[in-house]
């Protein structure tokens, strides 16, 4: 049952130009790292649900300040655990929210 969290036109999500592709690569690790495997196996095939688009978002500003705060209040070696940590969920989660954006946008 779809609601307007998780609505999506129907048919396959437009094809998205060649530039996203390493995007699409960053989106389909994370995905694939958060557990969250497309049913149909890569972003490029499946549509973002709002739900996804808006938690993608999010994920990236709170991931932006908590670099932000590894940075400044962590001792050096939880700094750089932290840090990268942070700007790996930020990468990913951008990956998929600019997937969102593109499918929209097509």
């Amino acid at each position: 049952m779809s609601n307007r969290f998780t609505r999506i036109p129907d048919g396959d999500p437009p094809a998205l130009p060649p530039a996203m592709n390493p995007v699409i690569a960053v989106a389909d690790w994370f995905m694939v790292a958060m557990l969250s495997r497309p049913s149909k196996g890569s972003m490029r095939r499946t549509w973002v649900t709002p739900a996804t688009l808006w938690l993608a978002l999010a994920t990236a500003l709170v991931f932006i300040v908590g670099f932000w705060l590894a940075i400044v209040h962590l001792d050096s070696a939880l700094r750089i655990v932290a840090g990268i940590g942070s700007l790996c969920m930020v990468a990913g989660s951008a990956a998929v929210a600019a997937v969102g954006i593109a499918q929209r946008r097509a």
